[in-house]
């Protein structure tokens, strides 16, 4: 006679959220930035508005820059600028000699804090784990991949929300180890104090004029960064972003692990000789 055996059940891998009566997607806080990435961030933010604004006080008193030894009025300018508006420098009204005290007193507070920041950085191996991409990261389409997910701002979810991307770590090396030192190398070299101890400085920088000039451009820079930043922040999340640099803690989104269902094959007929 014929009998219709099934197959023992197979375990079937399905995804929870296809289900109509799934769980829904669950929201967890986990740690992202350390206490002390925190308070050099914030001091850091602090840093950079004071210096913007007193920089550009000291921009207004000759907004014009040169390449050279030195540069004034007569001489030719790659660079010139028309005077900042009142609001947006510090002080508000035209005084060189406090906006270049408040300048020297911020930059000297950024260099002490990115100095422990760097100290912290190494200790805790913060830049090897957290910084340094591997490999596969700076493969060619790995990268090309990157930038398009952030053209259309798609950002990592889950797990993958809680470590920097490959563009982020790429622009922190360069903005820590190359930014940052160059500004303060090129703000040092039209330092008179610092011409007589160390006048090789400016000399390796091309003059003083020239070091005006890539300490400017070198501002600009920071300044790109910090807006393609806050964007950043914006886009992928303003609160949950703010709320891991004030307490550390991230919301990520995770689902339950896939759960294994029994469902039968469909079934199969053998046949089978009746006995007589």
């Amino acid at each position: 006679m014929d009998t219709s055996i099934p197959d023992p059940a197979a375990a079937v891998r399905r995804d929870p959220a296809l289900e109509p009566d799934a769980e829904p997607v669950q929201r967890r806080l986990v740690p992202r930035h350390s206490a002390t990435v925190r308070l050099t961030h914030w001091l850091n933010v602090l840093c950079f508005l004071m210096l913007l604004a007193s920089g550009l006080q000291i921009l207004n008193a000759h907004p014009r820059f040169y390449v050279g030894k030195a540069g004034a009025d007569h001489d030719v300018a790659v660079l010139e600028f028309p005077a900042m508006p009142g609001w947006a420098t510090l002080p508000s009204y035209h005084d060189l000699g406090a906006g270049r005290r408040i300048h020297f007193t911020f930059a000297w507070l950024l260099v002490l804090n990115g100095l422990a920041y760097l100290g912290h950085g190494v200790w805790r191996a913060h830049f090897r784990r957290d910084l340094l991409p591997d490999g596969g990261e700076l493969d060619r389409r790995h990268l090309w991949q990157e930038i398009k997910d952030h053209a259309r701002f798609r950002f990592p979810k889950g797990e993958a929300a809680r470590r920097y991307n490959v563009l982020q770590k790429l622009t922190y090396l360069a903005v820590i180890f190359g930014l940052l030192p160059l500004m303060l190398a090129t703000g040092l070299a039209m330092s008179p104090g610092v011409n007589a101890a160390a006048p090789w400085l400016p000399d390796v920088l091309g003059g003083r004029a020239t070091a005006r000039t890539l300490h400017f451009l070198t501002a600009f820079s920071l300044v790109v960064f910090v807006v393609v930043h806050l964007v950043m922040v914006v886009a992928s999340g303003t609160w949950n972003n703010l709320r891991s640099m004030v307490t550390g803690r991230y919301a990520i989104e995770t689902r339950p692990e896939p759960w294994l269902e029994t469902r039968p094959e469909p079934e199969t007929t053998i046949e089978r000789s009746a006995q007589p």
